[in-house]
C-alpha cells in the first residue's frame, strides 16, 4: 500500500492549515509557507508540528 495521493486534496498544514506540496523523493509533505517538511512513515502522513523537520530556504 502507497500513500494515497488522493489525500492531498484534503490534508492542509497543522500550524498555517495552509497547502501541502508532496516530496516523493523525499517522502514527506512540505508546508512552504512555514518551511517545515512533514514525514510518511509507514504510508501515514504524520502532521505534528514537533515531528517536523525545518527546511532552508533552498530545499523548499
Amino acid at each position: 500500500m502507497a500513500f494515497d495521493i488522493k489525500l492531498m486534496e484534503i490534508l492542509a498544514c497543522p500550524v498555517c492549515k495552509g497547502k501541502l506540496d508532496l516530496d516523493r523523493e523525499n517522502n514527506e509533505l512540505i508546508c512552504n509557507f512555514d518551511r517545515l517538511a512533514y514525514p510518511i512513515e509507514k504510508d501515514i502522513p504524520v502532521l505534528l508540528e514537533n515531528e517536523a523537520r525545518r527546511i532552508n530556504s533552498e530545499e523548499a
